[in-house]
């Protein structure tokens, strides 16, 4: 099942622009290694939970995947061959809103070859580039 807010609101919103850098969620501090976005643009819930199952299959047994982004914006469609006007669509999907920088998904428990190749396969599933990132050290 797909996630989406309990309630919201407002049940459209507009579609706006994403501009500058993650200013918060830009580092890892649950696990160990997390997957980052490189580029903005938005994750859709089925994207968001593609990427999950599909580093969960990759770590196996051996580690733990928590999800830090959540999609909390409604996008709307017009049906196809409808003519102009009559309003805005209802809302098909929804999406989380993503910045260059922000964690996407955090790994813990896992050795680093096993959460490269599960951060691999999270980002097969996912529209935008990203890379890994690991913990930053503490003073």
């Amino acid at each position: 099942m797909s996630m989406m807010p309990k309630r919201v609101k407002r049940r459209k919103v507009q579609r706006g622009r994403v501009r500058g850098n993650a200013t918060r969620g830009n580092f890892v501090h649950i696990g160990e290694y997390g997957l980052a976005a490189v580029e903005p643009g938005w994750i859709s819930a089925t994207q968001i939970e593609a990427g999950r199952v599909a580093g969960n299959r990759a770590l196996g047994e051996t580690g733990k995947i928590h999800i830090r982004i959540f999609p909390d914006k409604p996008i709307t469609a017009t049906p196809a061959e409808t003519r102009m006007g009559k309003g805005k669509g209802e809302p098909e999907f929804w999406c989380a809103v993503v910045r260059p920088g922000q964690v996407l998904y955090e790994i813990q428990g896992s050795p680093q070859e096993t959460a490269r190749l599960a951060c691999n396969r999270m980002a097969h599933k996912l529209g935008l580039r990203t890379r890994m990132v690991g913990r930053r050290p503490t003073v």
